[in-house]
């Protein structure tokens, strides 16, 4: 049987007199790529802030990996292995794509002050960062554009880029908010195809908000679809798309 490692229960967050998430409850299956859908103003976006400590919730809890993290701040929630993406990237442009991912890697002793005049005691560090940087290039497709400075990289790259850069944390779970927002179809099925490499390679759980539907759900796994606030529908994305109240959301928006 899949076991949820998140679990969202009865979730509610209101701005004012707006209840963005009303009452949500809904798993994430271990080593699934799972959707959230669903038309604009439905609280999507609110709902993934809840799970990364971004917002705290007005009520209901948030379990990941059979730990209450409801009120964790977000740096708490990095650490305990749930890695977030954003819309919009932001590398260090100067920097090549290969430091981009190790300044992402944690507790290296090497910037430590004191630390780092005895090398003896980073050196395998650093060199397990840099393996596991190219072991993430290389899923990504990136190895071969290790070098470069990230402001030449085309949109799509840096959409991978950040990625990788995420998961230098050997996060258990990934967050994403629109990964394929704004780029080309040819390098958006890409993105997806590196996302299964890297479930099926690493053992990696991805729930994200996407609207490119005709492309995401090629590749999900299991689909939910959050309208006005609620889950008006999940399961599998073929069922999901042709289910009433689903068409009825996204025609009455």
């Amino acid at each position: 049987m899949p076991t949820p490692i998140l679990k969202l229960r009865d979730l509610v967050k209101s701005f004012g007199g707006l209840r963005a998430v009303d009452g949500v409850s809904m798993d994430v299956q271990e080593r699934t790529l799972t959707i959230l859908i669903g038309p604009n103003g439905g609280g999507k976006t609110t709902l993934i802030n809840l799970v990364t400590g971004v917002y705290k919730p007005d009520q209901g809890k948030v379990l990941f990996d059979g730990e209450d993290i409801t009120d964790r701040p977000p740096h708490e929630i990095f650490r305990l292995g749930i890695a977030r993406t954003f819309q919009i990237p932001q590398p260090f442009r100067k920097l090549t794509v290969l430091e981009n991912l190790l300044v992402c890697y944690p507790n290296n002793l090497g910037e430590s002050f004191l630390s780092a005049l005895r090398r003896g005691r980073w050196a395998r560090i650093e060199e397990r960062a840099v393996e596991r940087a190219f072991k993430l290039l290389k899923l990504l497709n990136l190895d071969h554009l290790w070098d470069q400075e990230s402001w030449k990289l085309s949109g799509g790259q840096m959409k991978l880029l950040e990625i990788g850069r995420a998961l230098m944390s050997n996060a258990k779970l990934l967050v994403m908010d629109e990964p394929v927002a704004g780029v080309n179809p040819v390098l958006a099925h890409e993105i997806f195809k590196a996302l299964r490499r890297l479930k099926d390679k690493l053992g990696l759980t991805i729930f994200m908000v996407e609207h490119r539907l005709d492309i995401a759900l090629q590749y999900t796994d299991e689909a939910y679809v959050m309208a006005s606030g609620k889950i008006i529908s999940k399961g599998r994305p073929e069922e999901v798309v042709i289910d009433p109240q689903v068409i009825e959301a996204y025609l009455g928006s």
